[in-house]
């Protein structure tokens, strides 16, 4: 090894009260395809850091409990993620901020959301399917971004894909180096524990009634390892040793850089591997070093206050109708009841209503630090790429939106209820569960929801009824693309067959067509009108 997690604890200590309580934090995403168990290492994770008592099962099975991370309805009838949510606990000397995100393909713009808030990702590949289309789009994107990655192998207690030819594919298909930090000690469906590649143990595993409490662990030194796990070790042993010889060593100044990746390999529902993935997030990935600026200059942590909206929550008390906006420090202390400036508008914030958030739960919160997430309650005024300030102005650089595919007219079904409709739509363009078009043709009471995905439609529905009290109904439209036009060109597209040009809410104009092809066919037959394409993810 070239490098290992006690590196950390021989630099020297930041002498500032702020660079110190930075350097505790760790701040990061969990990213995945869909049922690669995302929600289940949340969960494990907090469970290690004693942050909860019990592991939530499988969601969405009759009786049992859901995930501290899935609290909306839907998520728990569905046993998907579809938002976002964010966990804050203590963990050794350390402060965790772990980002859930949804894994679903159809909410990527609110998982791009949250990877503008976090210095690094876990990036969660089933051990069977391996690497799977959400997670190499989520790759590039923390790619493009600058996030190091943290890899983990799960589900290593059932039948799968052998471990080399897993770290084949990762290097192979994305280019990014796999350097494991843990070897499994038993074949995919045979987990016995792990060979620790730093230290040389057997780190045996031993298993709990439904993965709901810590499974204990024993550390066995190497040489009575063969005599607790036979073959397996021997096999774990030879197969550490090709790694080294093929140069798969931790390297930290390769991670940082994003030219590879620590690995390990866990089982999140029995919580196996769970503890390593701790320590190695508080000893290996990176602390806040603050952030920056929409110019591209640099924020320090000790800079006055300053912090960046990054996701706006809304119905998560039923009781309170209010709304949440999750606001990423970047620099200098928070303290709850100062007047902030809001960078866009120039006007004051007041934060009397700061909460710690964890999951659905929520309290009082008081103070935070650069890494750290704040729930900002009854936040009206701020919406997702908005930047908070105090003393020296700071503006960081705005959300792209991703490219809609999917349009439906909305119209509200009960007449009486005009205002509420009006107001759920605005709310959820707001709060960006969707984007919302007009113009001046279909009028007010008949806007068009665009999504990435058409499980954002069903989110909006069952949003507009249940919270909003203002049902709906959709009529889907015959468009798969939108581009950017300029204000002279609208009435010419307008005029043109399956086209169409509405207004966002931020006043962008989108020119809708039928087809790919259409559009293709329209750029190549008219190059005089500028088409600009939405900002992807990817970048």
């Amino acid at each position: 090894m070239t490098d290992n997690a006690a590196t950390a604890a021989t630099e020297p200590a930041p002498t500032s009260g702020i660079a110190a309580q930075a350097a505790r934090r760790r701040t990061f995403a969990v990213i995945s395809h869909p049922d690669a168990g995302k929600s289940t290492l949340t969960e494990a994770l907090a469970l290690h850091a004693r942050a909860i008592t019990e592991a939530g099962a499988v969601h969405g099975k009759a009786g049992r409990r859901a995930t501290v991370s899935d609290w909306m309805e839907m998520e728990k009838a569905r046993g998907i993620s579809i938002t976002s949510t964010v966990l804050q606990f203590p963990y050794r000397d350390a402060v965790i901020n772990l980002l859930d995100t949804p894994g679903h393909a159809d909410f990527s713009e609110d998982t791009y959301r949250v990877l503008t808030a976090v210095d690094s990702a876990v990036m969660l590949i089933d051990a069977a399917k391996g690497l799977e289309p959400q997670t190499l789009k989520l790759f590039q994107v923390c790619k493009h971004r600058g996030i190091p990655i943290i890899t983990v192998i799960n589900k290593w207690d059932r039948p799968g894909r052998h471990a080399l030819e897993l770290i084949d594919e990762i290097n192979t298909r994305i280019g990014l180096r796999p350097t494991p930090l843990t070897w499994p000690v038993g074949i995919a469906g045979d987990f016995h524990g792990v060979l620790d590649r730093r230290t040389g143990d057997f780190i045996r595993f031993t298993r709990t009634a439904g993965g709901a409490t810590i499974a204990p662990e024993e550390h066995i030194a190497a040489a009575d390892a063969h005599a607790a796990a036979g073959v397996d070790w021997d096999t774990a042993v030879e197969e550490s040793e090709l790694l080294s010889a093929d140069g798969a060593d931790y390297d930290r100044e390769d991670y940082l850089a994003g030219r590879s990746s620590p690995l390990l390999f866990t089982s999140a529902a029995l919580n196996f591997g769970v503890n390593q993935l701790l320590d190695v997030l508080v000893g290996l990935a990176p602390a806040p070093s603050g952030g920056r600026d929409a110019d591209g200059n640099s924020r320090p942590c000790e800079a006055p206050f300053s912090a960046f909206v990054f996701k706006v929550q809304a119905g998560m008390d039923s009781a309170h109708r209010d709304r949440i906006a999750y606001a990423r420090v970047y620099s200098g202390t928070f303290e709850r009841g100062e007047v902030l400036t809001h960078a866009g508008t120039g006007k004051p914030f007041v934060t009397k209503y700061a909460q710690s958030v964890f999951g659905q739960q929520r309290g009082t919160l008081d103070t935070a630090w650069p890494g750290d997430v704040i729930g900002l309650a009854n936040a009206a005024a701020l919406r997702p790429g908005d930047t908070l300030y105090r003393d020296e102005p700071v503006q960081y650089p705005p959300i792209p939106s991703f490219s809609p595919e999917h349009f439906a007219v909305a119209r509200g079904t009960d007449p009486s209820k005009h205002k509420q409709f009006r107001r759920g739509i605005e709310q959820l363009a707001q709060e960006g569960v969707v984007q919302v078009l007009r113009s001046d043709r279909r009028g007010d009471q008949a806007p068009v929801l665009a999504a990435v995905g058409p499980m954002q439609f069903e989110v909006a529905v069952h949003r507009m009824a249940t919270e909003l009290s203002a049902p709906i109904t959709l009529e889907a439209l015959p468009y798969q693309v939108a581009r950017v036009v300029s204000a002279e060109d609208v009435d010419f597209v307008n005029q043109q067959f399956s086209a169409e040009v509405l207004t966002r809410t931020d006043g962008v104009r989108l020119a809708l067509f039928s087809t790919p092809w259409r559009l293709q066919t329209f750029i190549r037959e008219n190059p005089a009108v500028q088409l600009e394409s939405l900002v992807a993810a990817e970048g």
